[in-house]
């Protein structure tokens, strides 16, 4: 699974990278410690044009009685997404990019005790998990929220030893396609949700202080000695 992730820079470098323009302003400073129900920056494809905008964390599908659902929806595992209701009407439709620098993970010890991970790639830069989107609006008040979910897969060589699961990541040739619009063929999008090469990936240790997510500093993503 995928329960907390990090965009360390600023709006500025993920426009660039993304080649994203913002759709509606917004604030973004860079997040050490992202947890559900928290909004970020996700990009999306509308009218051929990527965007920035920002959504909650747990995915709200449009017919939901209210947002509560969101909280369980944080994830959606890459073998089901065209026959859940939750999600099959956003893998066919509203698929987007969530940026990210890293994630956590937490290991468990022979005592039962669990270290938080960091998971980045060589360098440390930005990268793309795969996500679904969707839009709900309360049928009581009207307001319209935006919301998404992290697609999950087995996990590969490096992650293995910590969870069995993993996000999906993105190859930067991946990307357009999986924002394509008018790309609806569950066949052509699965391949696409495989695990990631592990070889460039980095993995350490870091403080226990991000179990909090109220927790987000610059230390949450420091090494331990």
């Amino acid at each position: 699974m995928c329960g907390r992730f990090t965009l360390t820079v600023g709006l500025g470098e993920i426009k660039r990278y993304f080649q994203a323009e913002e759709l509606t302003q917004m604030d973004h400073a860079p997040r050490y410690n992202i947890a559900p129900t928290q909004s970020v920056p996700i990009v999306v494809c509308r009218e051929n044009t990527r965007r920035l905008v920002p959504m909650r964390w747990g995915l709200i599908p449009r017919w939901a009685k209210d947002v509560s659902i969101g909280n369980r929806l944080i994830n959606a595992r890459s073998e089901g997404l065209s026959e859940k209701p939750a999600f099959r009407h956003s893998f066919r439709r509203k698929r987007c990019l969530v940026p990210a620098d890293s994630f956590y993970e937490w290991r468990k010890d022979a005592s039962g005790k669990k270290q938080p991970m960091r998971i980045l790639f060589a360098g440390g830069g930005l990268f793309a998990f795969a996500g679904l989107w969707d839009q709900w609006t309360d049928p009581g008040e009207g307001h319209t929220i935006h919301s998404f979910t992290i697609i999950t897969t087995h996990a590969n060589d490096k992650v293995r030893p910590i969870h069995h699961r993993m996000p999906v990541i993105l190859d930067r040739s991946e990307e357009d396609l999986w924002l394509d619009p008018g790309m609806e063929d569950p066949a052509l999008l699965k391949p696409l949700l495989e695990p990631c090469d592990p070889d460039p990936m980095r993995i350490h240790p870091v403080s226990p202080i991000v179990n909090s997510p109220k927790n987000d500093q610059p230390e949450c993503i420091l090494p331990l000695d």
